[in-house]
């Protein structure tokens, strides 16, 4: 069963809850996929089972279509938030890890086609590989932050969490004003570019800043 740990692999005293996302939050992976760009932010959510340790090989559906990666910088809820303006918003966030966004590319393509919701395509269980949690005061300024995903030795994502449409401390302003952020919650902030499959036998390696971390896919 998933836990929140730090960097280190040390347990976190914060319940794994709900993952609150953001689609179509970098302009060119909005291109690559097609997308008209949004008057306001996409938002979804992956449930508590979503979540597993991205230090473990990572588990995907062999009979469900095409799973494609999309590597993001994940937010650590450390305060309930509703209504929360910024200031509130920086002062609730209690540390950044790096997560993939596992989507079933052909289910989502055919949901969106028929104008139906997005749930089965985007929060399966295992949908959410996250690493250890690094603190605000180790991490730096999220919003200069380098991403990247590297399969089988080649770059396959890499991006500056300086390109968000909607920067981090806004996005979960206006995520608060829907739902309820409670201290265990984690804040996906959508995904760079180059987004494609994945196959069982891939080596990933998940980057953010100076801090990496490798893993299978099976």
């Amino acid at each position: 069963m998933y836990q929140h740990r730090d960097w280190q692999g040390v347990l976190l005293d914060f319940p794994a809850n709900k993952v609150v996302c953001v689609g179509s939050n970098y302009a060119k992976h909005i291109k690559e996929m097609g997308s008209a760009h949004p008057e306001e932010p996409v938002i979804f959510i992956k449930p508590e089972t979503a979540l597993c340790d991205a230090n473990q090989p990572i588990v995907i559906p062999k009979d469900l279509g095409s799973v494609h990666h999309e590597i993001e910088l994940a937010v650590l809820i450390g305060m309930p938030l509703k209504n929360a303006d910024e200031d509130r918003v920086s002062r609730s966030i209690a540390g950044f890890a790096v997560a993939l966004d596992l989507t079933l590319r052909d289910l989502q393509a055919k949901f969106k086609q028929a104008g139906q919701p997005w749930e089965k395509s985007k929060a399966f269980d295992g949908s959410c590989p996250i690493s250890g949690f690094i603190p605000v005061n180790s991490f730096g300024d999220p919003q200069s932050a380098q991403l990247s995903l590297e399969i089988n030795g080649e770059i396959r994502q890499s991006g500056s969490t300086r390109d968000m449409i909607t920067p981090i401390l806004p996005l979960i302003s206006y995520m608060s004003r829907f739902f309820t952020l409670r201290p265990g919650d984690i804040v996906l902030t959508g995904t760079p570019e180059g987004v494609g499959p994945l196959t069982s036998g891939d080596m990933l390696k998940l980057s953010i800043n100076d801090h990496s971390l490798t893993t299978r896919v099976i």
